[in-house]
């Protein structure tokens, strides 16, 4: 199964576990967690490769898991229909814009509070220096990129039906964006202090959104061009090597009971052409008005198609 995932997600995942598993072993040595979460900026351990680093840092097994269940989930998709390029970039983009979104909200914490004011802060556990107040502001999570993913899957899928739980019927990935970005959008603006940066969820959101449709105005500027069109090239070049048909061994030919017969030839051909105008009508479909525009019939045959590869 896992061979089957495609080289930047799989890469993503790789990491993303090697990393908790590292922060869990060497944190009484090193702590990774204080090193590559992102910090606010105006706070003394502050560097900008934390926008980056910080993506790949998880407080615990359950935040790492949903994370990856949906990146896999979502992310093997994206990958396959836009190629693993322009994949890199939008989930590290969407993963920078993330922070970037969760920094000036924690400015306008900073300004709105005056804590430029104040030399040291009481946190109820005792009063510390205003530096070492400010270093606790970090953020550490992959939810900002894979929220961008789950965005990107639902504006390419906009009508594809997922099964939610505990959601008794299936619900279209359109429709379940926007009760994810609802629900983000509510429980940031409610201030509850659930260690959660949902500020940062929407900004991954938000920086997806921007990129998605950067690339529709501008085709000729995507990373990958034909990126969006690998998978289904893929398929067909697969289509196209199983029809090919097997020679029979030299010592049968000719002979009662082996081998096709001139009918049968005809006969095969005529499918295999038949089979091969079906399968190119569909590919210069989706390249012309994309995947949404097949119909149900048309879809089950791609699937059908990918699943004997």
């Amino acid at each position: 199964m896992f061979r089957n995932i495609p080289t930047v997600t799989k890469n993503l995942l790789l990491i993303n576990i090697i990393v908790f598993l590292a922060s869990m072993v060497f944190q009484k040595q090193f702590n990774l967690t204080e090193w590559g979460s992102l910090h606010f900026f105006l706070a003394s351990d502050f560097h900008l490769y934390q926008f980056i680093t910080y993506q790949f840092l998880h407080g615990s097994f359950t935040h790492l898991f949903f994370n990856m269940f949906a990146l896999w989930m979502f992310g093997c998709v994206i990958e396959r229909v836009w190629g693993s390029q322009k994949y890199l970039v939008y989930y590290l983009v969407c993963g920078i814009g993330a922070g970037l979104c969760q920094e000036v909200v924690q400015y306008i914490t900073y300004t709105s509070e005056g804590l430029a004011n104040y030399a040291s802060v009481d946190t109820g556990h005792g009063v510390i220096t205003m530096s070492a107040y400010l270093n606790h502001w970090a953020t550490i999570g992959a939810s900002g990129a894979v929220y961008g993913i789950l965005l990107a899957f639902g504006m390419t899928f906009p009508n594809e039906r997922i099964f939610i739980f505990p959601l008794p019927v299936p619900i279209k990935a359109k429709w379940l964006v926007c009760i994810y970005a609802v629900i983000e959008l509510f429980s940031a603006y409610s201030s509850s202090q659930d260690g959660v940066a949902h500020v940062a969820h929407l900004g991954g959101m938000l920086f997806g959104l921007l990129l998605i449709l950067y690339w529709r105005r501008h085709p000729g500027r995507n990373y990958n061009i034909g990126g969006g069109r690998q998978f289904f090239d893929n398929l067909k070049r697969s289509f196209e090597a199983r029809q090919k048909p097997r020679q029979q061994p030299d010592n049968h030919r000719g002979q009662a009971g082996y081998g096709p017969t001139r009918e049968d030839d005809h006969e095969y051909n005529a499918r295999k052409q038949q089979r091969q105008a079906e399968v190119d009508a569909i590919l210069d479909k989706i390249r012309k008005s994309g995947y949404d525009s097949l119909t149900k019939e048309e879809k089950q045959k791609l699937f059908d198609q990918s699943r004997e590869s």
